[in-house]
Order: C-alpha cells, then structure tokens, then sequence
C-alpha cells in the first residue's frame, strides 16, 4: 500500500460539485430529490408491500463492523428483578414497573448514513469546507442536514449478487457502473436520472458463516473507482448509494491500492449521500419473485448533532 498514490493525485481530473447548490450547502446530491421526485418515487408504489432495511443492532449472531470499531452493547438498567425482596426498584403511586435499558455504540457501527463531512482528503471536505471544521465534531457537513431534511424518492435494486449467479460475491470482487447498468437492464428496469441505488452483494453472509475469520485479509467487495464511474454519476445525478456492505466499495482499489477512493470521489466531491450496512436479503427474495426491483425509498438519520453519520432504518414501500 506504501506505493499507492496520493488520493490528490489519483481524484485530480475527478468531476466535483462543490459550489452548485451555493456556498454553504450541507446536503450535497441530496438537492437533486425534489417534490417531483418524491412523487416519481411514489409513483412506483403498486402493491404496498413495506420492507425494512436497518440490521440487527445486538444480533446474537454478531454484528458486522468497520475493522476497530467494537459492536454495540445494550445493558439492561432496569427489569422485574429490580423490585425482587426489596431490591431497591423505583416506586411510583399505582405500583407500575418498568424495563429501562441503553446503548453503548459506534454511530456507524450498524445501518447508517455517513455524513457528507465523514471522509476528506487534502484539508477539505464536502463542498469545500475546511477539514479543521470537524475538530471537536462536525460544524459543517455533519449528519443533522442530512437527517433534518430526510430522504425520499425512487429507489432501485442493482442486485449483483444474483445477476452474477452468486449466492455472495467474494472478497475484494469489484464491479462497475456499466456492470451497474447492465444488471439493472437484465431486470428489466433500467437505471434513471435521480435513482437512489441500492446495491446488493451479500457480502456480510461470510460474516455470518466466518466469525472473527471474517475480518482477515479484510477487503470487501464493491464498485472501484474510475474516472468514467465518477462522471457517470454526476451526468445520472445520482443523489444516494445504498449497499449491504460495511464501507459501499471495495476496500481497497485494485488499480491504485488506495483505500476508499469513492469516499472521496463521490461523497466528498460530488456531495452523494452513502448508506452502509444494509440488509437486503427480504427485498431482494421479493423483487425476483414478482420482477418488480423500483420502489419508494425513504429515510431519515437519527439526529445527532455535529456527528460524522448515525444509525438509520430505511424503509421500502413496493
């Protein structure tokens, strides 16, 4: 990896958005999903068959993460046993008890949306903004734009995983947008101006079926940079990718060696929302079952002030 080149230099001819929706935007390609949008989404609505995208937090399976961050743990604060012998549970007039519980987690360490500040190169971030912005947590770019103004529209399901007639892809297996695009022609729904894309590889069953082991040689599978990928969506006006993978690209480039180069092509200058860790495995049965792979998408981050992304549970309505 020591002779992979700078991300500067491989990004240099890269398209870039920053300043096209003014000098102190903070949602990035998000822009491109106005109300006409929204309703174009809607519009591919034909049954009402609603499908949750949001993993398990506290799986007892486990809970795939980013390598150096930890699971999340839920410690129960309250339960019946509480009020056992006079053990010391709260008492209110009328008798009633209660469960209580919390969470100690990674912001990113499940279904999560990055915030457009989240990953940066050469002291800036999204749409120019002073990397020092996020000393101490993000004053620019952080998740609450993107969770204040929610995320609606079509969404479309690049299902790789089948179309390649895998169960799982393999580590480090890249794909491209013209594979993006033939997939979705083989489904017969082609790609459209403004898709939100949703990737599915089921690369997190090795997880499942691995354990630790998983975390070996750790380098996902994904979409690998390229000049032409990167202007492709910037001339789609892609405003979101959704993938059932930790980090939406394989790891580290096959080319270059660089490590996440679309972090930086196409969420730090093109400003597209990234949606990680999803689980696809429902929807993706359901869509080659009834050949329907378009549906409304909505979202909306938790709302965490000045954090680089937080938890989310996308919702699919067919």
């Amino acid at each position: 990896m020591t002779d992979a080149p700078s991300m500067n230099e491989l990004l240099k001819d890269a398209p870039n958005n920053w300043g096209k929706w003014g000098p102190d935007d903070e949602v990035g390609a998000l822009n491109y999903l106005t109300p006409g949008e929204v309703m174009r989404g809607i519009g591919s609505v034909r049954t009402g068959r609603v499908f949750t995208l949001q993993r398990m937090i506290g799986d007892p399976k486990g809970d795939p993460v980013w390598p150096g961050r930890t699971p999340a743990v839920r410690t129960q604060i309250l339960d019946e046993s509480n009020w056992y012998d006079g053990a010391g549970g709260p008492e209110y007039p009328g008798g009633l008890h209660y469960a209580d519980d919390k969470l100690d987690a990674f912001l990113q360490g499940s279904t999560q949306y990055d915030a457009l500040g989240h990953l940066w190169y050469d002291g800036k971030i999204w749409n120019g903004y002073d990397a020092d912005t996020t000393v101490g947590g993000l004053d620019k770019a952080s998740i609450m734009p993107i969770a204040e103004r929610g995320v609606a529209g079509r969404g479309i399901l690049l299902d790789i995983a089948r179309w390649r007639g895998k169960e799982a892809l393999d580590p480090a297996e890249t794909f491209t947008h013209e594979d993006l695009v033939a997939c979705a022609e083989a489904q017969g729904t082609p790609i459209e101006k403004h898709d939100i894309l949703v990737v599915r590889t089921n690369y997190l069953k090795h997880f499942f079926d691995k354990g630790d082991a998983f975390y070996d040689d750790f380098c996902e599978p994904g979409l690998t940079y390229s000049l032409e990928l990167a202007q492709w969506f910037q001339d789609m006006e892609i405003p979101n990718l959704a993938t059932d993978t930790i980090a939406n690209e394989v790891t580290y480039d096959p080319g270059s060696g660089v490590a996440l180069p679309l972090h930086c092509a196409l969420m730090r200058n093109l400003g597209v929302a990234l949606t990680e860790i999803c689980d696809l495995e429902e929807l993706a049965a359901d869509c080659a079952e009834d050949g329907q792979f378009t549906f409304f998408y909505v979202a909306a981050p938790l709302k965490v002030a000045k954090a680089a992304g937080t938890p989310v549970n996308p919702v699919v309505i067919k």
